[in-house]
């Protein structure tokens, strides 16, 4: 019922040769804002206004089940990783800035809840509304015995890199290095053989990116090169990616006009 093959597109930028497909994902996650493999399945989840719920999915963008995680809550679920043992649900989004219970809740792969880290910026002075925030974060990746979260800045466009312990704790996060993404960025990703950083992002005017950063690890988060392609989709918000291998990726997005959340399968290939 939920299965609907909707493109396959080709696009060319530069000497680089985009194609996706994409699939029509249920409503009943059409706030998607995060991805992680689960076996020869997908895991999403909604952000703010769902329940403490994850959603696997199959490749073709169809639901199989809801798993619904007991005593946590779901304030503003942004994004999922994960390492062996267990998956890191990012509880970080602030869009405003107005937040003080900033968490990632950790599970084990039998999806019980195991503890919770917290966080705060030590830059962060007051949590008064404030439409450019600089202490919104949407980007989860695992890298060794690290979790490390971009921001989403509304007021540089940039993003912060923070990085702090994946063990239970309270943590004041301070920048260990800067990327200037000109994007807002909304998903990450980490392949540690290759070592291999990718993000998702948008521009104001709504244009999709996949970033790339090779030797992410090996150059201590700093002095980062960002390859940055455009993805040709209109009408979608692009809010989280797993990676498949160093040129195709499993992408998902919010429909911003249509309530059509999308899958998208995309691959990047230089010419």
């Amino acid at each position: 019922m939920y299965q609907f093959f909707l493109a396959t597109m080709i696009c060319f930028v530069g000497f680089t040769q985009i194609s996706y497909r994409s699939f029509k994902l249920p409503k009943s996650v059409s706030e998607t804002s995060g991805l992680e493999t689960y076996g020869n399945y997908l895991i999403t989840h909604n952000d703010s206004g769902d329940k403490a719920k994850l959603y696997v999915i199959s490749s073709s963008g169809k639901k199989l089940i809801e798993i619904k995680i007991n005593n946590i809550e779901n304030n503003d679920w942004e994004d999922i990783s994960s390492d062996s043992d267990h998956f890191y649900i990012a509880d970080t989004g602030n869009k405003y800035g107005t937040r003080e219970n900033l968490k990632i809740y950790i599970l084990n792969k039998k999806f019980i809840l195991k503890g919770s880290i917290g966080i705060k910026y030590s830059k962060q002075s007051n949590y008064v509304k404030n439409k450019k925030s600089e202490f919104d974060a949407e980007s989860l990746a695992v890298v060794g015995d690290e979790l490390v979260l971009f921001s989403k800045n509304r007021r540089t466009l940039k993003s912060e890199i923070y990085v702090f312990p994946k063990k239970k704790g309270n943590y004041i996060l301070e920048p260990k290095s800067t990327i200037n993404s000109r994007a807002l960025i909304t998903g990450a990703d980490y392949d540690d053989i290759n070592d291999l950083m990718v993000l998702t992002g948008y521009s104001l005017k709504g244009d999709q990116f996949i970033f790339k950063i090779n030797n992410f690890k090996a150059n201590s988060y700093k002095n980062l090169k960002l390859d940055r392609y455009k993805i040709p989709v209109r009408n979608s918000q692009i809010e989280a990616i797993k990676i498949i291998n160093q040129q195709e990726f499993w992408v998902s997005s919010e429909s911003e006009e249509q309530n059509t959340p999308s899958l998208f399968h995309v691959k990047i290939e230089s010419e």
